[in-house]
């Protein structure tokens, strides 16, 4: 019988365990898309205040695309640096 005990115990600290690992997982995942737009608006305003000014009247396809470039390189080079840091605590 106290071997049974033991077992639904180590169950029940494993089930509880990944409770938590999920809600870190879903918490950081929320932050994440928070932060996302975020930077969405900023860049946006960026591209709106700075950049159309230089284009011609019917330079939103232009705006679009410089905006689109930047969000890309952006994620880029996030996703570069986080997987450097992944792979030197993975050592």
């Amino acid at each position: 019988m106290p071997n049974n005990s033991r077992k639904n115990k180590e169950e029940e600290t494993k089930l509880h365990l990944e409770i938590a690992r999920q809600m870190v997982s879903l918490s950081t995942a929320g932050f994440g898309l928070v932060a996302a737009l975020a930077w969405n608006n900023l860049i946006m305003e960026i591209t709106n205040n700075y950049i159309k000014k230089f284009l011609p009247a019917s330079g939103q396809l232009v705006s679009l695309f410089i905006y689109a470039v930047v969000v890309t390189i952006l994620a880029v080079f996030v996703t570069l640096q986080l997987s450097k840091i992944v792979k030197r605590l993975e050592k």
